[in-house]
């Protein structure tokens, strides 16, 4: 389980097809402090790490979760925000985040906000939806939805956000991994199941 509070951004340094797998082998200033089998949110997809060599580390995603994230987009040198899971004696400081990602979505507009910005962004796939002032997680990063439609919604980020996770590196047409509120889509199942 995981909060949505980004600690960093680790850099993608190797990239290996395993079959219909790919292993990502990346390094973070938390290497060190990681063990084999520990999970850490990838862009908001948790993932196992099955090696850890120095400064770099490695994690094996599989083809469920390939089509269903960006994570097969990735190329040598991407920024990944990473989260280790979190610890059960703090601070809940975003919002309860599972690393399942639902999907992805693409960025349709950014639009300055006076020192932040909005970005909005289009679901690729239905079933699931926001509410206003609900809980988003976009890319890992635990988020406040504004302005909800049926397949689009929209995130304020504030400086610091911008700065110390990818969103730096989200353009329009960029795509995104989405995690919706859990409670939010159990209510959803409930609803298909009437």
């Amino acid at each position: 389980m995981f909060s949505g509070i980004v600690e960093e951004m680790a850099t993608l340094v190797a990239l290996k097809n395993d079959k219909e797998n790919v292993d990502l082998t990346l390094t973070c200033s938390f290497t060190s402090e990681l063990k084999i089998d520990q999970s850490v949110a990838h862009n908001g997809v948790c993932l196992t790490v099955v090696a850890i060599d120095g400064d770099r580390y490695t994690v094996t995603a599989m083809k469920e979760t390939l089509d269903r994230s960006n994570l097969g987009e990735l190329k040598v040198g991407d920024r990944v925000n990473v989260e280790r899971s979190m610890l059960m004696n703090g601070r809940l400081d975003g919002h309860i985040v599972q690393g399942h990602v639902d999907g992805t979505a693409v960025c349709k507009e950014m639009r300055d906000a006076d020192g932040s910005t909005y970005y909005t962004f289009e679901m690729a796939e239905r079933g699931y939806f926001t509410v206003d002032k609900g809980s988003v997680t976009v890319n890992g990063v635990s988020l406040t939805v504004c302005n909800p439609t049926e397949n689009t919604f929209t995130v304020a980020i504030i400086p610091y956000t911008h700065d110390n996770t990818n969103f730096c590196d989200i353009k329009v047409g960029s795509r995104v991994n989405i995690e919706f509120d859990i409670l939010g889509k159990y209510i959803a199942r409930l609803q298909q199941l009437k």
